[in-house]
């Protein structure tokens, strides 16, 4: 636990995690507006007896790689007992828009390294590891088929993470795949990547249901 006695649950990852986060000591703006926020709300108000701690560290354009180059400062500077990962749609990005930034893919690697620095450095810290996902509408529809390739590959590796370093997995796209036969695919994810407040509310829903049921469960 923290120092105050509070569990310190960090969340980290791209736009989708930082939601317009705020940068300063404004409390109101601190976690965004993404399923962050949602999921600090429903265990905040369920768990008063303990009051968790819920930061948010998401920083939108992220890759993995830049996820790892600011592991120390973002991270292991601030000792959390819990920790949410959900990266990778700007690995896929920038490759298949062929930038200069995508011309390796480092998804992988990074990815390895963050988990076994964290392993090192933080062994007691619970890892959750949250599935990446896309819909087929908006900046995915042009290179549909390249942007599943590419995504479908991060699902089966952030997967095999979870299983090799004793993480939890959220697994995120087939509950959004399933929710585009409801209704249009850009009502859940606005552009084929971002979260609409419905999608986050289903992603925040989905942490919730499959941490709070796991050995990592945040407890009154």
């Amino acid at each position: 636990m923290t120092s105050t006695g509070h569990v310190r649950i960090l969340f980290q990852g791209d736009s989708i995690t930082d939601g317009g986060r705020g940068r300063n000591e404004d409390a109101n703006h601190w976690l965004g507006h993404s399923y962050v926020y949602m999921i600090a709300g429903a265990l905040g108000s369920r768990l008063t007896a303990t009051q968790p701690e819920f930061v948010n560290r998401g920083i939108s354009g992220d890759r993995a790689s830049d996820l790892y180059a600011r592991w120390n400062e973002d991270t292991f500077s601030l000792k959390p007992d819990l920790i949410s990962i959900l990266i990778g749609v700007n690995d896929a990005w920038r490759i298949v828009e062929q930038e200069p930034s995508g011309v390796t893919d480092r998804f992988e690697r990074a990815y390895r390294h963050i988990l076994e620095e964290t392993r090192e450095v933080l062994p007691d810290t619970g890892l959750v590891l949250c599935e990446p996902f896309i819909l087929k509408t908006g900046a995915t529809e042009a290179r549909w088929n390249i942007w599943q390739e590419k995504i479908t590959g991060y699902q089966r590796l952030v997967r095999q993470f979870a299983d090799e370093f004793g993480a939890v997995f959220v697994p995120l796209q087939d509950m959004l795949s399933e929710a585009a036969a409801k209704a249009d695919a850009s009502y859940w994810l606005h552009d084929g990547v971002h979260p609409t407040a419905a999608g986050n509310q289903l992603i925040a829903d989905q942490w919730i249901d499959v941490v709070q049921k796991s050995p990592l469960a945040i407890r009154r």
